[in-house]
């Protein structure tokens, strides 16, 4: 019993080393102009080397359908094109299979391409793997998209506060500055006052004339307490 569970072990490992799972990339959603062309980008991560026999297919379900119509297969080195569905003469085959690219560009667009197109890719051994999937918006003007609208505003309202500090700090400055002017204003009509006045003691002081008027003055005042 226990040989046969092992067995089966072994077995499992070997088919699970051979098989493993695949990976495919698509652009979650792409805007086009009517009548312009569109490249709807796929690919694939595998553990795996490219092998020869990669295969890549194109799904396409229009809005509002529930099913979806095969449009287009890459298998054994050659692309075919689905030439009787809403893609016949606009759909080309521009990827690189040997790079794991399996794009198409579909060409003038009109608003009836609207719709979610899926693409999936075989790299055998690795063979399992979920498809992708690409919504596809077609408009007559490219609408500016909710992540550039809400950058643009976010970048306004930085600029108005780096403003609004730049000229808060400004004026602070210019405060300070006006305030330091006067305050060494006053300090200088001060001491030009007291300059005044020490000149005006030293020359009193000084000048002989002065010191004999202010003697005799005192001579005149001291007589006439003695006399009263």
């Amino acid at each position: 019993m226990l040989s046969v569970l092992a067995l089966t072990s072994v077995v499992l490992l070997g088919i699970a080393s051979q098989i493993t799972a695949i990976v495919v990339y698509t652009s979650w959603e792409r805007h086009a102009l009517v009548g312009s062309d569109v490249r709807l980008s796929c690919s694939f991560f595998s553990w795996q080397w490219t092998s020869p026999d990669v295969t890549f297919s194109w799904h396409y379900r229009p809005d509002g359908a529930k099913e979806g119509i095969a449009i287009f297969h890459y298998v054994g080195g050659a692309a075919y094109v689905d030439n009787k569905g809403p893609f016949r003469d606009r759909l080309e085959f521009v990827g690189n299979p040997s790079r794991r690219d399996g794009s198409i560009l579909i060409k003038n667009l009109d608003f009836s391409d609207n719709g979610t197109f899926t693409c999936d890719a075989k790299n055998p051994p690795d063979i399992a793997g979920r498809p992708s999937s690409v919504r596809l918006l077609v408009f007559e003007k490219v609408p500016v998209q909710a992540g550039v609208i809400t950058g643009a505003i976010i970048g306004v309202v930085l600029g108005l506060l780096i403003l609004i500090v730049a000229i808060y700090y400004l004026m602070r400055f210019l405060v300070a500055r006006r305030v330091f002017s006067l305050s060494m204003s006053k300090h200088g009509k001060k001491g030009k006052g007291k300059e005044g006045s020490q000149q005006k003691q030293a020359l009193a002081v000084t000048d002989p004339a002065k010191l004999k008027a202010a003697a005799s003055e005192k001579k005149k005042q001291e007589s006439r307490r003695e006399k009263k």
